[in-house]
């Protein structure tokens, strides 16, 4: 993108509404998941981990289209041809995303069967297709068909009095084409084979059959190898996998609901059967054949994904459970407890001491866990106060709290049921805490509860003591070994005052209360953010050394985007981390030419949010529950919190930023134009963040 194409205003200024200065924000996305997919091919990752980062790459994919493209198409049902900063359509959208996505899955692939399957061979672990099937092998499949899938299959001949059957969102089915009469004189041509969920989409062949430890063979090809079991006395003239995916953004009208679970509960009964927004066809699927599928499912050609191998790459992780080989996995490592940690046996003592800083997963997340559990057992603590956005519910944090409310503690929960896809689990969590005396919360009606907070009073001698903690992540002990998250744990009066006060917002009615430390969305935290991006930006005009940090999930707010643009034409230093979605410009002569943005993508889900700013040479540094994207600015409560203690301070610049900064294999750096190119170390010394972290915090063998 050249500086001309920018518009100016009549003063002849550079006009920072223009919609050029913005990516727009899907396709922003779809290029961050082709950085997942290069993962799939990088020499230097194990072939097992290569392989589930093409079935991460699938599973993004999924979600993109059932939230992203079901918004836009239901945009289009509603006749809204809205506009965002980019000046892009809808319309416009659905077209540009359908040309990349079609791209990438043919990368996919490409990158399956050309790359991934070769390796996997060359290491003997073999999918046995059905033209390869020897003698011995066939007659095992043919027992496997007739002992555990035709006792399940239900074909469905299509006829006036069967019509075209519902499909399960992302189910896998067949579309079979025959010939003949059955024993009612029906000569339809037509049938559906669905594939219930409960079966394995890869069966391990015994050795006794295979030719090694490791040889599969595809659910899929085992009922294209005895489809015409199904319809005997009928002729198979075809028989073609197919996969619909549907528009899974729930929509609940919360002006009109007096029980956000109940009408959750009811919206989630049709999320499975939602409009079709894509088909997945197998590549050798007839013409006649996928139009007729695209009818019933009311599709247009470039919805339709014609694809060579199963439709659900998703389902090959499956194969990281079966092969036993650690030398093509990651080596293991165990997170670190804090020493200070370990030397008391009470967190709440070292915390009277000192704040405690985590950085997840090199910090076990064990710690946090404790410090609920040692407050459900400490016959001192009075009360818990929590939010929940996802979590693990068989967890012994959930647990803990269960206990606590047991032992007549007073535990208070805020659990967020609009998490996306985990709305389900959220429920069961709730109904159990209920049932353990817990009371729980839902939140506020309109504004996801996405703040990541937990607060324990205390009873010490004649006065009550708090003690917090604040997060980047959820309360899931299980993402937190595969996602990078910062927390903050402490018994500072200030930030435990505010939490408390945003609890007390949660749970009752009034007006917003003044925080002494902590920004909150949807409050105050936007308009405080572009005060201290302004403040960098006015430094630098006097003259002064300016710089701002951020290390995010995404960056989408318009306001925030333009004003660092002009902190960039300032002069302010700007380096962005920022793993996935990016609106914003790097790099544009005369208005972004002092800004750096990098994407992370490695062993770990970059999930960590962190701001810094430079403060007249006396660094600020902050942790944050929140993006910076409209949502998480003024449709979600979300909390900052400043991170003070010089010690803690020097390490949030060291790891979630420095380090960062330095790594020069697994960074992708964004041009001008919205594309992204990873760099390479050339005659530098390879730096790999994540791996040095590993190094220098958990337990983790050297490389």
């Amino acid at each position: 993108m050249a500086l001309d194409v920018a518009e100016t205003t009549e003063a002849g200024e550079i006009d920072l509404q223009d919609p050029n200065l913005f990516i727009n924000r899907e396709l922003s996305w779809l290029a961050f998941n082709r950085r997942v997919l290069e993962l799939a091919v990088d020499p230097t990752i194990p072939l097992m981990e290569r392989l589930k980062f093409l079935c991460i790459s699938s599973t993004n994919l999924d979600e993109f289209f059932e939230v992203r493209v079901g918004r836009l198409k239901s945009q289009l049902l509603g006749d809204a041809q809205s506009v965002g900063p980019d000046g892009m359509t809808p319309t416009e959208q659905l077209r540009e995303i359908s040309g990349v996505a079609h791209d990438f899955v043919a990368e996919q692939y490409r990158i399956l069967n050309d790359v991934l399957i070769p390796d996997l061979e060359a290491e003997g672990i073999r999918f046995v297709r059905r033209t390869k099937w020897t003698e011995k092998q066939r007659r095992w499949v043919k027992r496997y068909f007739n002992e555990q899938l035709l006792p399940v299959l239900s074909p469905l001949g299509l006829d006036p009095s069967h019509p075209f059957p519902r499909v399960l969102n992302k189910s896998l089915n067949f579309i079979v084409s025959l010939e003949g009469e059955d024993a009612f004189g029906r000569e339809s041509g037509i049938a559906v084979v669905q594939a219930p969920r409960s079966l394995p989409r890869l069966i391990r062949l015994p050795k006794s059959v295979g030719k090694g430890d490791y040889d599969f063979v595809f659910l899929s090809s085992i009922i294209h190898a005895h489809v015409g079991d199904l319809f005997p006395g009928m002729k198979v003239k075809g028989c073609y996998q197919f996969r619909a995916t549907r528009n899974s953004d729930l929509f609940v009208d919360e002006e009109e609901i007096d029980d956000l679970r109940g009408a959750l509960e009811d919206e989630l009964l049709s999320r499975h059967y939602g409009d079709t927004v894509r088909l997945e066809v197998a590549d050798n699927c007839s013409e006649d054949m996928w139009r007729f599928l695209l009818d019933q499912f009311q599709l247009n050609e470039e919805d339709c994904y014609q694809v060579n191998g199963p439709v659900n790459l998703n389902r090959l992780m499956a194969l990281l459970g079966e092969v036993e080989r650690p030398d093509l996995k990651f080596p293991p490592f165990v997170g670190t407890v804090a020493k200070e940690v370990l030397r008391n046996d009470s967190l709440f003592d070292t915390l009277q001491q000192r704040d405690i800083l985590l950085h997840h997963p090199f910090d076990s997340f064990a710690t946090v866990v404790d410090f609920i559990r040692q407050a459900a057992n400490d016959p001192q603590v009075l009360a818990i106060k929590l939010t929940l956005y996802r979590t693990d519910a068989d967890s012994a944090l959930p647990q803990a709290l269960i206990d606590a409310a047991h032992a007549g503690k007073e535990v208070t929960v805020i659990i967020e049921l609009r998490a996306r896809f985990d709305e389900e689990r959220n429920i069961r969590l709730a109904k159990a805490l209920e049932n353990a005396g817990a009371h729980v919360v839902y939140g506020v009606v309109g504004y996801k509860t996405h703040a990541k907070m937990a607060l324990v009073v205390r009873r010490e001698g004649t006065r009550l003591r708090r003690y917090s903690h604040l997060g980047t992540g959820n309360y899931h002990p299980s993402t937190s070994r595969l996602y990078t998250d910062i927390g903050l744990m402490t018994a500072d009066r200030d930030i435990c005052a505010d939490v408390h006060k945003m609890f007390i917002q949660l749970t009752g009615l009034g007006q917003a209360l003044k925080l002494k430390k902590l920004k909150q969305s949807p409050f105050t935290l936007h308009s405080w953010l572009l005060e201290r991006i302004g403040a960098e930006a006015e430094a630098a005009r006097q003259g002064k050394p300016a710089r701002v940090m951020a290390k995010l999930n995404s960056l989408t707010e318009p306001q925030v985007i333009r004003a660092l643009y002009e902190a960039s034409q300032a002069g302010v230093e700007i380096d962005l981390i920022i793993r996935g979605i990016c609106c914003l410009r790097a790099g544009l002569p005369g208005i972004s030419e002092n800004i750096r943005v990098r994407s992370i993508v490695g062993r770990f889900l970059e999930h960590s949010r962190a701001f810094y700013f430079h403060n007249g040479g006396e660094p600020e540094v902050f942790l944050a529950s929140a993006d910076w994207m409209n949502r998480n600015l003024f449709r979600r409560v979300e909390q900052c919190a400043p991170i003070e203690d010089e010690r803690l301070l020097k390490r949030v610049i060291d790891e979630c930023f420095q380090i960062y900064l330095d790594d020069n294999t697994h960074t992708w750096m964004l041009r001008p134009d919205g594309s992204y190119i990873r760099l390479t170390p050339g005659d530098d010394e390879p730096v790999n963040a994540q791996i040095q972290l590993l190094e220098q915090i958990a337990e983790f063998p050297p490389a």
